[in-house]
């Protein structure tokens, strides 16, 4: 039977920005966004602007909010993005407008094949549409598409796309019901 064997692990092809850029948001990161002394929001966005994020007005980011590149994130207007969320976003993440990812919620664009000996890197980007609410200390993995009002639940892991309007739950998430939302 053949065995991992990460010694053969190379990432020689992932290129997401130069190693002085890298370091320098390592820096930024910690400063400006995880730290929970800085309650400026509008400090936050410049920052993240400054390294290349493209953000809309009335975005809200709570303190302790980690974004791997600013240059592979979009965010639309009006967006909430609560305390301890976790971008890891080693390909492209597009949040769009309204949306709202509660406290713990995680965004991975990455993973490794476990099917090959050297677990080499996966990266696809996540998108996750208008009106969007991803739940408290729920995760989104690479390659999904959250439509347009979907809701992902509490503690849920968003394994592959959800339908616009759809609420699911779980691990993996699976469609629950359809989000109504009413005029009051």
């Amino acid at each position: 039977m053949i065995k991992s064997d990460l010694s053969s692990f190379n990432n020689d092809w992932y290129r997401p920005g130069s190693s002085v850029k890298r370091l320098l948001w390592y820096f930024f990161n910690v400063l400006f966004l995880l730290n929970p002394l800085n309650p400026f929001v509008g400090l936050k966005i410049f920052v993240l602007k400054m390294f290349g994020a493209k953000i809309g007005v009335g975005v809200i980011i709570k303190p302790k909010v980690s974004v791997k590149y600013p240059w592979k994130l979009e965010i639309g207007a009006n967006t909430w993005i609560g305390e301890n969320v976790w971008i890891d976003n080693l390909d492209v993440v597009k949040i769009g407008a309204n949306c709202c990812l509660s406290q713990g919620a995680l965004l991975l664009s990455g993973n490794h094949n476990y099917k090959k000996k050297s677990f080499d890197l996966l990266v696809r980007p996540i998108t996750i549409e208008d009106g969007v609410w991803i739940g408290a200390r729920s995760i989104v993995i690479q390659g999904v598409v959250m439509k347009s009002h979907s809701i992902l639940t509490v503690n849920s892991v968003a394994t592959t796309s959800l339908d616009a309007y759809g609420i699911y739950q779980g691990n993996p998430a699976v469609k629950i019901r359809e989000r109504i939302i009413s005029e009051s």
